[in-house]
């Protein structure tokens, strides 16, 4: 009686080719090849040919078969449906963008920069943050106008170099 290795050794090469010719997809062949010998070593009683190689020619014809049966039902699924979340090489730019923010808000006074994150970071109306910090809404209003200029000044000048 012949093992599982030998069995494998003597005939795959032969049953590969076979199943290479069928489905023309390497890929393929060798996916019908390993289950070809999966399910004759564990169907190995019921062998119903005169040869052992054309008992493994006739599973793995089978198993082609089945598959391209299912494979008639099976649409290709299409991609429309695109991921809304970032990708790797977006989400790298958009930490390396923030850190160019955070280093460019220490440059600032700390007012400036204090008024800046309250309005743009927490959202609070200037109304609020001139209560907060005893300015005028209107000396509110100008700190953060000009401190986003001066950052996209400075995003723009980093974009050139």
């Amino acid at each position: 009686m012949l093992t599982f290795q030998e069995l494998y050794e003597t005939y795959i090469d032969d049953v590969y080719r076979f199943v290479l010719w069928l489905a023309g997809d390497r890929f393929e062949a060798e996916d019908i090849s390993s289950e070809t010998f999966i399910s004759a070593w564990a169907h190995k009683t019921t062998i119903r040919t005169e040869t052992l190689k054309a008992y493994l020619f006739t599973i793995a014809r089978n198993i082609y078969l089945e598959r391209q049966r299912k494979g008639k039902r099976h649409v290709p699924l299409e991609d429309v449906h695109i991921d809304p979340l970032p990708g790797p090489d977006q989400r790298i730019d958009a930490q390396r963008q923030l850190q160019d923010v955070y280093r460019f808000l220490q440059t600032v006074s700390e007012i400036d920069r204090t008024v800046f994150v309250l309005r743009v970071q927490h959202k609070l109306p200037y109304v609020e943050i001139a209560r907060m910090l005893s300015l005028s809404v209107t000396a509110v209003k100008v700190k953060v106008h000009r401190l986003r200029k001066k950052l996209i000044a400075n995003c723009a000048q980093k974009e050139v170099v």
